[in-house]
């Protein structure tokens, strides 16, 4: 059981020096940080229901988790093959594409939760 829960440990350490690695060096999730801030500012503003914050924050993680799988596939990428590649371009543009997609979802959570509250 102590083994079970110093492993647990050990893996939310990990987890949040990931995290802050990625906040102090990755500048595309500074900035989507700082959009979520300003959103966060929005919402509680315009006084959002429970479910609309449940989407907005649904939202805000996924574009974050998306943007930070992408950081993590490019520096593996760029670790296997420093130079420029076709191939790592491709795989680097389709983990690109996963951020497109969690960004057109935060879209249209963004138009469906906020613009009739601005209406």
């Amino acid at each position: 059981m102590i083994k079970f829960i110093s492993g647990r440990l050990k893996a939310i350490y990990y987890s949040l020096k990931g995290a802050l690695y990625l906040i102090k060096t990755e500048h595309s999730i500074q900035a989507q940080i700082f959009i979520a801030i300003l959103f966060v500012i929005a919402g509680n503003y315009l006084d959002l229901s429970i479910t609309e914050w449940l989407f907005v924050l649904l939202a805000i993680s996924l574009v974050l988790t998306a943007e930070s799988l992408n950081s993590a596939i490019e520096k593996v990428a760029d670790f296997i093959h420093p130079d420029f590649n076709k191939k790592i371009g491709l795989i680097k543009d389709i983990s690109a594409g996963a951020v497109f997609f969690a960004f057109l979802f935060a879209l249209a959570v963004v138009c469906l939760v906020y613009i009739p509250k601005l209406s």
